[in-house]
């Protein structure tokens, strides 16, 4: 797994290059702001790249900014946002974004994204594996940034065709969590989640294709609602 990390504090920069490298993986760029970081992605193509949200030169949302673009320009690149900070309004275009049209040929998978809270991940697998199901191109979101994200949805009420266990069932999916993990938090069989899941996937108009990942495409077009 090839990585990009992007962090202002230096000591956090080595810290997360260190745990990569010691697990085999190439720490291809280590930068500390958003300019290097879209550089270093042009530079090296990257599978995933981590990405702090406040950084110079105004240490707002230059981190998260960056990573929308990444995201537009950079289809194939995961992007994992690994910050203190839930912003709500940029985290629902960072996970809603796409590739513009004629920006190049196809990604050669669909990109994976997460956003992670640093105070939460309290263990370093649980980090390195939800950075690799990213690059891999799945989902890890933190619960909490799943909760203020859905519960902005719920107040436009977008999608309001999917029952409450779909949504409960969505919910776990864009945390990454496989149909046995949801069967088992949701004390129900692993059938009937499969049953929600195909509803989920037939009322947001998702047909089974080849190129797109519909458990991925699921959780974007719920959240970017």
């Amino acid at each position: 797994m090839r990585v990009v990390i992007a962090e202002d504090s230096a000591v956090v920069r080595a810290g997360l290059a260190e745990i990569l490298a010691d697990r085999g993986h190439d720490v291809v760029a280590a930068v500390g702001d958003g300019e290097a970081l879209l550089a270093a992605v042009a530079e090296h193509e990257p599978d995933v790249t981590v990405v702090d949200v406040r950084m110079p030169p105004g240490y707002t949302d230059e981190g998260l900014r960056a990573a929308i673009e990444i995201r537009s320009r950079h289809p194939g690149t995961g992007v994992l946002v690994f910050s203190q900070y839930i912003e709500t309004r940029y985290a629902a275009d960072l996970l809603g974004a796409t590739s513009a049209a004629g920006a190049g040929p196809p990604p050669r998978r669909t990109a994976g994204v997460g956003y992670l809270l640093k105070d939460r991940v309290a263990d370093v697998g649980e980090f390195v594996e939800a950075l690799s199901r990213v690059a891999a191109g799945g989902t890890a979101l933190d619960p909490e940034v799943v909760s203020q994200l859905l519960a902005a949805s719920r107040r436009g009420d977008a999608l309001g065709g999917l029952t409450h266990r779909e949504r409960d069932v969505l919910a776990l999916m864009a945390e990454g969590r496989s149909n046995s993990a949801i069967a088992g938090l949701l004390v129900v069989s692993e059938r009937a989640v499969e049953k929600h899941v195909s509803n989920i996937f037939s009322k947001l108009g998702l047909a089974p294709s080849d190129a797109d990942h519909r458990r991925v495409l699921a959780v974007l077009r719920y959240l970017e609602a």
